[in-house]
């Protein structure tokens, strides 16, 4: 399975052509168009199934998938956590559990800002925190940002999924300490000389131990694009 998650900063209708060039089994957007926006070139493959989620037309999560494999958000999905997703993805002989994340500022409520809205979900969501399960997205979050003394910070997210034997594959790939990475998935301003790593894929350990590439895309080759860069992650399915 061919999963790629990717920020597309907006007007996803006219990067998707560039996107797919990379194969995804099931593509997750960030900032994307609500569907009725979302008007593809007759070259361009459609998605054989589609879920989307958002409370602005012009940018919500779109989750697609360009296989066999269906998507449908999960009865346990708590509209609080807006952007943190508990989709059932299956194709009848495999079935997976897969939180779909664009972490964000919360004007109304404080405390469900960002990394602090990924920690509540986990604890809202812990039962479905077992095996075949992904957490993947735009986290907007690293450890360099933890506050002293504030629970549900970053360093806290990865030691609770810890906990329940769920890993980030980047940091398990290239033996890196969380706050230490060097491959950046976000560049502020599009400013290659400001460069962070926020977007994550966490999975469980049968999916860890599955797994057959990890690849962060260039600054390079999507810059132009966003300013984010895709991540693509296969597994031995």
């Amino acid at each position: 399975m061919r999963l790629i998650t990717w920020n597309c900063q907006g007007a996803f209708r006219k990067k998707a052509e560039f996107i797919l060039k990379m194969q995804p089994d099931i593509l997750i957007v960030q900032e994307c168009e609500h569907p009725g926006k979302l008007k593809f070139a007759d070259a361009i493959p459609k998605p054989k199934d589609f879920y989307w989620h958002g409370d602005n037309r012009h940018k919500g999560i779109g989750i697609f998938s360009y296989s066999d494999y269906t998507i449908e958000l999960l009865p346990q999905f708590d509209p609080k956590f807006r952007y943190i997703l508990p989709l059932k993805v299956s194709n009848g002989l495999e079935s997976f559990t897969i939180f779909a994340i664009w972490a964000m500022d919360d004007k109304v409520d404080r405390r469900l800002s960002y990394v602090m809205q990924i920690w509540q979900a986990i604890e809202h969501y812990q039962d479905l925190l077992v095996n075949s399960t992904i957490l993947v997205g735009d986290f907007n979050s690293n450890t360099i940002w933890d506050r002293k003394g504030r629970v549900g910070n970053h360093s806290d997210l990865v030691k609770r999924l810890a906990e329940k034997n769920i890993h980030s594959i980047y940091h398990h790939k290239f033996a890196a300490e969380q706050g230490k990475e060097i491959h950046p998935t976000f560049y502020l301003y599009k400013n290659q000389l400001k460069p962070y790593h926020l977007d994550y894929c966490f999975v469980s350990r049968d999916l860890l131990d599955r797994l057959v590439s990890f690849d962060i895309a260039t600054y390079e080759d999507w810059i132009e694009h966003s300013d984010h860069s895709p991540i693509h992650i296969a597994f031995r399915i």
